[in-house]
């Protein structure tokens, strides 16, 4: 492994605005920390940018130097390829401004802005766009690898509504792609996650929504899942586009809405948001409620903004995180006992599944229309091991891979590439499925040495 110099690195602080940290540099540790404790990485060298012409230096010096690069946005991605030991890490989350222009309807976004930095833009002028749960999530990583959240059923992915990103190649050279410049890299950079450059500027459609929607939670007890799940599996498919309810599995959390006695107890949880007329939406959940008896209920009009953030307690940073993902088209019957089975067997309080409803406008763009392809998914699901302790890595870790082995049979064989853990590299053809040879051309043309390889890797072909 290449060591920088203490002249390289001179002359590097020479040339960015941004700091230059080394491991024995104020700020060094903090930097380095990212959203999943699994992860404890060493670079060499951090860059924490400030514009873009300390990316066209960072992207050159790495290079140059012979060095592993590793690219941090929001720092949430679940395998931690934002960090790396002994490379460079080059750092963006200082370049967070959102800009809206309300008569275009269009956001401007950096790279290093989360999603409650867009919400918060966007929202003032009555907007949004499709991101994903959690507030702190980097908009940047998400986006690069498809992006759905509680919008996506009625406006499609992240990706659907990005219409031009400003990137910086492995060559240092910064290029625009649109549908209109660099049309290949346009469409790799949708969905093809970090393999192509580094983006420093991100434009999206925005849409009417809100400011306030009809959002909230209702939980049912855990000895009535296979009816809950059985019930929602049917109506899912009648649902409107401008409704989207999804299921989680899991211990219940001390929420102040349900009776103490419930707490830690295993629970079924239909969380939903709807973006049309809250009275309308009234009459389309009330079908969900008489699902069963619930043990209460948190429901009502509140704004937009606060209901990306309602899941934000439950995904702070400092715990030890590990995922296992599946798409799938239908929820059958044996699927939903395995699910049963194992959410009844959790290794940790803070485990959980979850199916996320999908299809709609995501189904609607043809799967050749961009990098992201798995339009056929109209629902991911994702085993969410989540623990505090080292000590229980190996038990939660075992219980995620045995549940995810165990619903393979049930799924399409897609992934979404966000939700793939650093030793997933075999799933790599399956997420970007018939796209995936288009793919490795582009990137023999743009990164032909695969520099940004510390991402879920397309090798150049």
């Amino acid at each position: 492994m290449p060591v920088p110099t203490p002249e390289s690195i001179e002359a590097l602080k020479a040339t960015v605005r941004g700091e230059v940290l080394l491991s024995d540099s104020a700020g060094y540790d903090e930097a380095r920390s990212i959203w999943n404790a699994m992860i404890d990485k060493r670079p060499a060298v951090i860059i924490r940018c400030t514009g873009v012409a300390d990316v066209i230096a960072a992207v050159n010096y790495g290079r140059n130097q012979g060095l592993v690069i590793a690219v941090h946005g929001g720092g949430h991605n679940i395998a931690g390829n934002a960090v790396c030991d002994d490379g460079l890490m080059i750092d963006l989350s200082l370049m967070n401004s959102v800009h809206v222009d309300p008569a275009t309807k269009r956001a401007y976004v950096g790279p290093g802005a989360t999603l409650g930095d867009v919400d918060h833009e966007t929202a003032v002028h009555g907007l949004a766009t499709p991101t994903g749960i959690n507030s702190t999530t980097g908009i940047a990583g998400l986006t690069l690898g498809g992006g759905f959240g509680w919008l996506s059923r009625r406006y499609g992915l992240t990706v659907d509504n990005v219409v031009s990103m400003e990137v910086v190649t492995a060559e240092g050279k910064r290029v625009r792609a649109s549908n209109d410049e660099n049309t290949d890299l346009f469409w790799a950079l949708r969905g093809g996650g970090g393999n192509f450059g580094i983006v420093t500027l991100f434009e999206y459609q925005l849409h009417k929504v809100g400011p306030n929607i009809l959002a909230g939670l209702m939980v049912f007890p855990g000895a009535d899942a296979k009816s809950i799940l059985t019930q929602y599996r049917d109506l899912a498919p009648t649902m409107p586009e401008e409704l989207s309810v999804w299921v989680v599995t899991r211990g219940a959390p001390p929420l102040p809405f349900l009776p103490e006695s419930v707490h830690g107890t295993h629970v079924v949880i239909l969380a939903f948001c709807y973006t049309g007329d809250p009275i309308e939406g009234e009459r389309l959940i009330a079908p969900l409620r008489d699902f069963g008896r619930a043990h209460g209920e948190h429901v009502g009009v509140m704004p937009f903004t606060a209901w990306q953030q309602a899941f934000d307690p439950l995904l702070t940073p400092g715990a030890r995180n590990y995922w296992k993902s599946h798409n799938f088209t239908e929820l059958k019957d044996d699927l939903l006992d395995t699910t049963i089975e194992y959410a009844t067997n959790l290794p940790s309080p803070h485990c959980e599944i979850y199916v996320a409803q999908l299809g709609c406008a995501t189904s609607r763009v043809p799967a050749d229309a961009m990098a992201y392809g798995n339009r056929d998914a109209l629902y991911v699901m994702n085993v969410h091991g989540r623990w505090e302790d080292a000590a229980d890595d190996e038990t939660c870790i075992e219980w995620s891979r045995n549940f995810f082995n165990a619903a393979a049979p049930y799924a399409t064989g897609g992934v979404y590439v966000n939700f793939m853990t650093e030793e997933e590299t075999n799933r790599v053809a399956n997420a970007f499925g018939p796209n995936h040879q288009r793919l490795a051309g582009i990137k023999a043309k743009y990164d032909p040495k695969n520099l940004f390889r510390l991402n879920q890797n397309i090798k150049p072909a």
